[in-house]
C-alpha cells in the first residue's frame, strides 16, 4: 500500500524565512536541507522526485514533510532527544563565576580552574575552563 505524500502549505511569512535559511552561509547543513525539502514540497514536487533531486532517501523527504505539516517551521529543527542528563547548569556556572570574586584560598595569588574546582568540590577541572572559555576569562 503506497501512502499518500503529506501536503506542504507555505505561509508568505513562512516561506520568507525558509528561503533565508536555505541563503543563508552559517545555517546548519541539515536545517538547510530541511528547508529545501519543505520548499519543493510547497512547490508540489513529489516525495521521490524531491530525494532524487537532494540526494537523500524519501522516507527522509516523507519526514520531514509531515514534520512541517504537523508542527510547522519548530518541526523542523532537531527534536528533544533522550539519553543523560546535563550534569552542569546555570546555577553551577553562577557558582564558578561567584568564586572568582571571593578571596583566593591557601595564601595563592590568583584563581586557576584546579582551585575553583577544589573550593567548590562537585565541579570538574574541565567544567571550570568551559565556563571560563565561555567568559573570556582564560
Amino acid at each position: 500500500m503506497v501512502g499518500r505524500a503529506t501536503e506542504v502549505r507555505l505561509t508568505a511569512e513562512e516561506r520568507t524565512v525558509v528561503e533565508g535559511w536555505v541563503k543563508r552561509p552559517t545555517i546548519e547543513q541539515r536545517l538547510a536541507l530541511r528547508a529545501k525539502i519543505v520548499l519543493k514540497a510547497a512547490d508540489g514536487e513529489g516525495t521521490n522526485r524531491i530525494a532524487r533531486e537532494l540526494d537523500v532517501r524519501p522516507a527522509t523527504v516523507s519526514k520531514w514533510r509531515t514534520r512541517f505539516a504537523q508542527y510547522g517551521l519548530q518541526g523542523l529543527h532537531d527534536a528533544p532527544r533522550s539519553g543523560r542528563r546535563r550534569k552542569y547548569d546555570e546555577g553551577t556556572e553562577r557558582r564558578i563565576l561567584a568564586a572568582l570574586d571571593g578571596d583566593v584560598p591557601g595564601g595563592e595569588t590568583t584563581w586557576t580552574a584546579r582551585l575553583i574546582s577544589r573550593e567548590l568540590g562537585d565541579v570538574t577541572t574541565h567544567q571550570v575552563w568551559r565556563v571560563l572559555r565561555k567568559h573570556k576569562w582564560s
